[in-house]
């Protein structure tokens, strides 16, 4: 009864139950109506619920497997028509459609990787102990063969020194003037911390995900008492001291012709009131690299206190070209003008469809997955060569895949209720189409906004060890410093070298100038640094 009748409360007494039935209406329509709009709620429920597990409990993959399992759950699930030809066409589609998705390589064990040549090297001889005797078996005069050699990897762990600042004060024996050399700049104003412990401290906090009061904890280990409220001044200074270069940072990202762009929530301290409540981290990355653009790529992030579509109007104010971002309404404005144009995200379409996968294993959606897989195919012969070879490529073998994969999913539609889980999938392909389907027609643009998602990786994992922003000045902080970390690592950098380097030089560098720090800038200084420290 409880299935066939899910708008009765299972848990109900003989009374309630009798009352319940009771206050049922006749008509059989509306039963059915009634029972359908149930289904369709408990099905929507069980994906919210599916989601939820996974985002508690499971990978954060998106893999389903291997191409070839991939294949065969979908031509074995080949939706039902109506007629034996249509399946035969079907299964001949999607047959077409694994021609071309490569097969998974067979898995190999993976090998110890090869020790960096630039770490330092010390030789441990092991002789033996009758090494300078004669040979323990029949008397006779050892002589050197040869060697055998195997390598251990060891830490020398981290030590603070102080660096002690002497300036010789020189007198005039005629006129008795006084010579001292000028006392050199600090990162910050007669403050403690060299350029190379604020760099630590930074890239710890803000690249390793160690929050202030654990790094406190770590130096104390090392007989320095540093505490958290220290911290956080070093924090805010340097991130003051750093203000110009962020804002050069930004104005190179938004100079290019396409920037990614996205947010993610960051919880911020709200005093009095007991809780936290919601900032939001924007960012924006400009990487041309995927075709074969020669500019150097960059991600610039921009705190807000909240998600108001105003902020990424007044963050790209100065942007003209494509933004390719996900289909939150507050980007509408944007394009609205025609200064910018959209590009769409289907990673996004494909998320959708595999939570489907894996809450129902739905065979609509396997077919969704496979469709949409054979276009990133496509992206991945042509990843790295010039625009105009992409966007040959996309007309003549991924342009039929999206107006097969149109009609497809149109189809579709008609067959699910609108409201189920499938139908919204289904749904919010069609309504941004029109931004998904651009990348086919302009080499410049990818077929999906990872490039934003993968900076706002670190973004993620930060935020599970320190929780919150102590303010929306701790969130401006955050921006500055993610934007010169994730800056540096996009250009192959170690960040906290880069900011090393940095904080040890801006304080003497002409503003006019400023554009002569940033990370690719100043990579063959920090790679000649690095060999000479080898």
């Amino acid at each position: 009864m409880r299935d066939a009748t899910p708008f009765i409360a299972p848990d109900a007494s003989a009374d309630e139950l009798s009352a319940q039935v009771a206050a049922l209406p006749n008509d059989p329509a509306l039963l059915k109506h009634l029972l359908d709009a149930r289904l369709v709620e408990i099905e929507h429920l069980k994906l919210l619920v599916a989601k939820l597990r996974r985002a508690q409990f499971g990978r954060r993959s998106e893999r389903l497997g291997s191409t070839v399992d991939q294949l065969d759950l979908a031509l074995n699930n080949v939706p039902d028509v109506g007629t034996q030809g249509s399946n035969d066409a079907a299964v001949a589609n999607l047959a077409t459609l694994a021609e071309l998705i490569p097969i998974d390589a067979a898995a190999r064990r993976p090998g110890r990787n090869r020790l960096p040549d630039h770490l330092p090297h010390s030789r441990e001889e092991h002789l033996p102990a009758n090494t300078h005797c004669d040979c323990p078996q029949c008397g006779g005069a050892l002589k050197r063969l040869g060697e055998d050699v195997s390598e251990e990897l060891e830490y020398v762990p981290a030590r603070f020194r102080v660096v002690r600042h002497v300036r010789p004060k020189f007198a005039c024996g005629r006129c008795e003037t006084i010579v001292q050399a000028p006392a050199p700049s600090r990162p910050i104003m007669g403050g403690l911390p060299g350029p190379g412990l604020l760099a630590h401290v930074l890239t710890a906090k803000y690249c390793d995900h160690l929050p202030l009061y654990r790094q406190s904890a770590i130096y104390a280990r090392e007989g320095v008492r540093l505490e958290r409220s220290t911290l956080a001044d070093w924090v805010a200074g340097s991130a003051d001291l750093l203000d110009p270069l962020v804002q050069a940072l930004s104005r190179y990202v938004r100079a290019g012709e396409k920037i990614h762009a996205d947010d993610t929530p960051l919880p911020v301290l709200a005093p009095g009131r007991g809780r936290t409540r919601t900032g939001r981290l924007w960012v924006y990355v400009r990487d041309d690299r995927p075709a074969a653009g020669t500019a150097a790529p960059a991600v610039w992030f921009a705190y807000s206190p909240d998600r108001r579509g105003a902020y990424p109007q007044e963050h790209l104010r100065d942007f003209s070209g494509i933004v390719q971002a996900d289909a939150f309404a507050g980007f509408d404005a944007l394009y609205a003008g025609g200064r910018m144009q959209e590009a769409g995200c289907w990673a996004h379409v494909r998320r959708k469809f595999f939570d489907l996968v894996r809450a129902h294993d739905s065979p609509i959606a396997k077919e969704a997955l496979l469709r949409i897989g054979a276009l990133y195919a496509v992206e991945a012969a042509v990843r790295g060569a010039p625009p105009p070879v992409r966007c040959q490529a996309r007309q003549m073998r991924s342009r039929p895949l999206l107006d097969d994969l149109h009609d497809w999913l149109a189809t579709q539609r008609q067959r699910v209720p609108r409201k189920s889980g499938i139908g919204e999938a289904i749904q919010y392909a069609l309504n941004h189409w029109r931004a998904l389907v651009r990348y086919a027609g302009d080499g410049r643009i990818e077929i999906d906004n990872n490039a934003a998602e993968r900076a706002l990786r670190g973004v993620a994992l930060g935020r599970k060890n320190y929780l919150f922003a102590g303010s929306d000045a701790g969130g401006e902080r955050a921006a500055a410093i993610y934007s010169l970390i994730g800056s540096a690592r996009m250009n192959g950098l170690d960040p906290e070298a880069y900011l090393r380097d940095v904080l040890a030089r801006i304080a003497d560098h002409p503003i006019n100038c400023i554009e002569e720090l940033l990370p690719w800038n100043i990579e063959a200084d920090l790679h000649a640094e690095r060999r000479r420290a080898a």
